[in-house]
């Protein structure tokens, strides 16, 4: 349960920052040249604080730098300068009454992802505890390019149950990992399984890579 919600909220913490980003392309472009990441928390901070353009245009360096300060940046005075200055430019821009439309889209979605980042690392720690309680929780951990979080979500997943599967093809065609081979006389094809278990095939498919980093032995193979 508490790995699948956390999988979820951070889907749809996707969703809402792309929405916000396609928001400020329309309005408000020179937020999206100013800050890096959308979802950090300084940048919701300081869009909540001026989510227009002639808003952000009054910005002082001093309250940026403490935006960036709580957020625990680097660098501050130096990105705090460069903001204000891409803050301060000219940019194209909409008409008043649409601009101030926009402006309260943009602070309802800040003030949504302001929660969602709350929830997700709520939930982080929950999926943490959950998963350390379990009896296969060493074993799961000593595979390759599983941490806590990826190991949680492939054992809600796969299951605990050991006669589950009859077989690792088993495992693997459940977990659609594994491909489709039809063969017509000279003719044969090979092709994805596209029925799989979504949240299972996204935490294996991170896993392989984290592996392709961590694991000389995944690399080699």
């Amino acid at each position: 349960m508490v790995t699948r919600i956390h999988k979820t909220l951070i889907w749809e913490r996707t969703r809402t920052m792309q929405r916000l980003r396609h928001a400020l392309l329309d309005y408000f472009p020179a937020a999206l040249e100013a800050f890096e990441g959308l979802d950090a928390p300084d940048v919701l901070e300081l869009l909540a604080k001026a989510p227009d353009p002639v808003a952000a245009a009054k910005l002082t360096t001093t309250q940026i730098s403490a935006a960036l300060k709580r957020a625990r940046r680097r660098n501050i005075a130096d990105k705090a300068t460069k903001i204000q200055a891409v803050l301060r430019a000219e940019h194209l821009g909409q008409p008043a009454a649409v601009t101030a439309a926009y402006a309260d889209s943009v602070r309802a979605l800040v003030a949504l992802l302001v929660t969602l980042n709350e929830q997700v690392s709520f939930l982080y720690g929950q999926v943490e505890d959950y998963f350390g309680r379990h009896s296969d929780a060493e074993i799961i951990r000593s595979q390759p390019g599983l941490g806590p979080i990826l190991s949680a979500r492939v054992l809600a997943e796969f299951g605990d149950d050991p006669h589950r599967y009859a077989s690792a093809k088993a495992r693997k065609n459940y977990a659609g990992t594994s491909p489709i081979t039809r063969a017509s006389g000279r003719m044969k094809v090979v092709t994805a399984r596209y029925v799989r278990n979504d949240r299972l095939i996204d935490a294996l498919i991170a896993q392989a890579f984290s592996a392709l980093r961590v694991s000389a032995g995944a690399r080699a193979y």
